[in-house]
């Protein structure tokens, strides 16, 4: 294999572009279930909970064997998807997608639901004594007084996506020009001992990650 040359950029565009759909595909589900996981009280939350941070302690080769399993072509979801679509999940760009969604999602959901937990439940009781609906007590105070933890919850999960390698590659595979993100290109390099490309991705990779934590700092500095 050619070293991978850094001229187009595109593995850094597909890894923005990957991280971004499943950044906000992570936010909308994250979020509802976060409220969720932190509303009900049931004996099955804390397993749906356990399910949901799996994907931080599982090791990512293991969780990209579990997506690659569950949505291949002889998988039900994998079928219905390509006789929907015609074209599989796996080996492309929308199984990268999904793979970072998977890995983004448990950061999502635990920073939202300690933010929602920690919500002054009088003032949710309030809003209710006013005449809001639960969906308009949660729109209008819940969501808005939880906010810094949410928006800290999904800065990380960007991160965790744009970083993604092992479940990526599992489920995305490496295809220069179509789904090698730029983790992969830096492995890439790497094995082919091309470390001016390494270096530059590995560069922009840390550059990218201090840019999202010096966000999170500066947001839980601020006062409420």
């Amino acid at each position: 294999m050619q070293p991978l040359a850094f001229a187009d950029w595109f593995p850094l565009w597909l890894s923005l572009r990957v991280s971004l759909i499943a950044t906000v595909t992570a936010a909308l589900l994250g979020v509802s279930l976060a409220y969720l996981l932190a509303k009900w009280r049931s004996r099955w939350s804390g397993l749906v909970e356990a399910m949901v941070t799996l994907p931080i302690v599982l090791p990512p080769t293991v969780l990209g064997y579990y997506l690659l399993t569950l949505l291949g072509s002889q998988s039900a979801i994998g079928d219905a998807w390509q006789s929907m679509f015609g074209e599989p999940i796996v080996f492309t760009q929308t199984g990268a997608v999904v793979a970072a969604t998977v890995s983004a999602l448990p950061f999502v959901v635990r920073a939202a639901r300690a933010a929602i937990s920690n919500v002054d439940s009088r003032v949710e009781e309030s809003a209710r004594v006013m005449g809001l609906s639960e969906t308009r007590v949660a729109l209008k105070v819940t969501l808005p007084l939880a906010s810094r933890g949410v928006g800290a919850g999904i800065a990380l999960g960007f991160a965790r996506a744009l970083g993604d390698f092992g479940a990526t590659v599992m489920v995305a595979g490496n295809i220069p020009g179509q789904t090698q993100t730029l983790p992969i290109a830096v492995y890439d390099a790497v094995q082919a001992g091309d470390d001016a490309t390494a270096r530059t991705g590995s560069l922009v990779l840390g550059a990218i990650a201090v840019v999202v934590l010096l966000l999170i700092t500066q947001v839980f500095a601020r006062r409420p």
